[in-house]
């Protein structure tokens, strides 16, 4: 069995290698005509005038004055607890980790 499937695979190969494989030929695109090459510069143009100064803005108007908070009364002192009485509370120990 394992020579059929060797023999099977060795025939695919040879099969598919003498396959007629077309070349792919890249042609090149035409060359861009050159571009033109800028002459020498001209005489500096006359300085503009100067704009106006625009007007000032109006002042904004002044927000109100919060309203004063309110003196509230302090409340009653709570009642002192309760001592504990014969209860013991025994915390486990933890094993070391090694």
């Amino acid at each position: 069995m394992k020579y059929s499937i060797l023999f099977a695979s060795l025939v695919t190969v040879f099969g598919l290698s003498a396959c007629d494989k077309p070349t792919v030929v890249n042609v090149p695109a035409p060359a861009a005509p050159a571009a033109p090459v800028p002459g020498p510069p001209g005489p500096q143009g006359e300085t503009g005038t100067q704009g106006t100064t625009g007007t000032q803005g109006a002042a904004g108007t002044q927000g109100a004055t919060g309203a004063q908070g309110y003196e509230g009364v302090q409340g009653d002192t709570g009642k002192t607890g309760k001592t504990g009485g014969d209860t013991v509370i025994i915390v486990p120990v933890q094993p070391e980790q090694k």
